[in-house]
């Protein structure tokens, strides 16, 4: 199937300022925020690179391959083999059930035996709040596909494996009322919700201060500290597409923080403050962590969480321009 058009906006210079909030920040936009915040992010995730993979493998068990694709809003991409499809909402851009039925016809045209889907805050037609007055009383055709709102489901996978998925689309006040499954940003919808037992959590939104231009929800970063999902998908903020490992100790409390510090400045910051503890902690922590990971463990991999902003989307655009993301459990 042919592959939506690859369309870029050009690059900001370091020096310029980003004219919207859901674009990367340049290097003056973090430098003026705060210079502390710059590096340690910097260096937090230098330090992650080294620390290697979050998790082990299965031993003598075949490997499950996940791919994972968000906010494809209409757009059609290729898509790498796998034993599991994820999609992470904002199929569309209208949430049109026309919209909609379309990408779920392509779905389903996917190989992978399992499809699982979620809605997003564009796919207005799942939400009976945001829906659409003409599309009142039409019916979707899922077809073999798994939608996931706010519940769980248990997968088989061959060498007689199993995975559980919880599914939310849930996420922080962004737009208006066309807008789906919206909450209010200081609320704490997620407290003791996502079941215990879960291996991947797929959520439209992502967790504050991971792959999220801090626009996530600090209420779903505590619920995932709870649970501890060995994967968890997500979209919703475009620009903050990729991956990162998760080792849930006091580094990463540390970092989050320090992110999560009122940003003063540059002056502020060369005065001596909690933060500079925080950013000591950050750095030694994450040595420590890439010494016990090389030489205690192997580089095989630690105990922790993979986190994966899988949009396909460009910035702030609905062109497609990020890579499909496939991992293996």
């Amino acid at each position: 199937m042919a592959s939506a058009l690859i369309t870029r906006r050009k690059p900001q210079w370091p020096w310029s300022r980003r004219k919207n909030i859901y674009d990367p920040p340049t290097t003056l936009d973090r430098f003026l925020d705060s210079p502390i915040q710059t590096l340690v992010h910097l260096i937090y995730h230098i330090l992650l690179l080294f620390r290697g993979a979050p998790f082990k493998p299965r031993r003598n068990k075949p490997p499950i391959r996940v791919v994972c694709i968000s906010d494809t809003h209409t757009n059609t991409v290729s898509v790498p083999h796998g034993d599991v499809l994820i999609h992470a909402g904002d199929l569309t851009n209208a949430g049109t059930v026309g919209e909609i039925q379309a990408q779920l016809d392509w779905l389903a045209s996917l190989p992978h035996k399992e499809k699982i889907v979620i809605a997003g805050n564009h796919d207005s037609y799942f939400d009976p709040k945001s829906r659409r007055a003409e599309d009142k009383g039409k019916k979707l055709d899922l077809k073999t596909i798994h939608y996931l709102e706010n519940k769980s489901i248990t997968l088989k996978f061959k060498g007689g494996r199993k995975l559980n998925f919880y599914g939310s689309p849930d996420i922080p006040q962004c737009g208006g009322s066309n807008f789906a499954f919206q909450y209010q940003r200081q609320l704490a919808p997620w407290d003791n919700r996502i079941p215990q037992d879960t291996d991947v959590l797929i959520t439209h939104g992502p967790p504050r201060y991971h792959l999220d231009l801090k626009l996530g929800c600090a209420s779903l970063l505590n619920e995932i500290w709870r649970v501890k999902p060995r994967l968890h998908v997500f979209g919703h903020i475009h620009s903050g597409h990729g991956r990162e490992a998760l080792f849930w100790d006091n580094g990463q409390i540390a970092y989050e923080r320090l992110m999560g510090r009122k940003r003063g400045g540059v002056i502020a910051d060369i005065i001596p403050s909690s933060a500079w503890l925080d950013s000591l902690k950050v750095l030694w922590y994450g040595v420590k962590g890439i010494l016990w990971q090389r030489l205690m463990v192997g580089t095989a991999g630690g105990h922790g969480s993979l986190l994966v902003n899988a949009a396909v989307v460009y910035q702030s655009t609905s062109d497609v321009g990020n890579p499909v993301e496939v991992v293996e459990l």
